[in-house]
């Protein structure tokens, strides 16, 4: 099964990026992993939620670049 949405693309494919201010977050959480302090359920679901919003984001821009926008 396929599904095809029909999406306006802003004309600033800068904007299909995470704010500053929530890929700040996103850092903060994964650097304190990283670091050896294990996030609490509620954190990792938080950086889970957050990345994969990131990753949306970056398809989102690159398929609208590929597709000339």
């Amino acid at each position: 099964m396929s599904l095809t949405i029909d999406v306006d693309l802003p004309a600033d494919l800068a904007r299909f990026r995470l704010p500053t201010a929530v890929a700040s977050r996103l850092q903060s959480l994964l650097d304190r992993q990283d670091s050896g302090h294990p996030l609490t359920a509620d954190e990792r679901a938080e950086a889970e939620g957050l990345a994969d919003l990131a990753d949306l984001l970056t398809l989102l821009r690159l398929r609208a670049e590929r597709a000339g926008t």
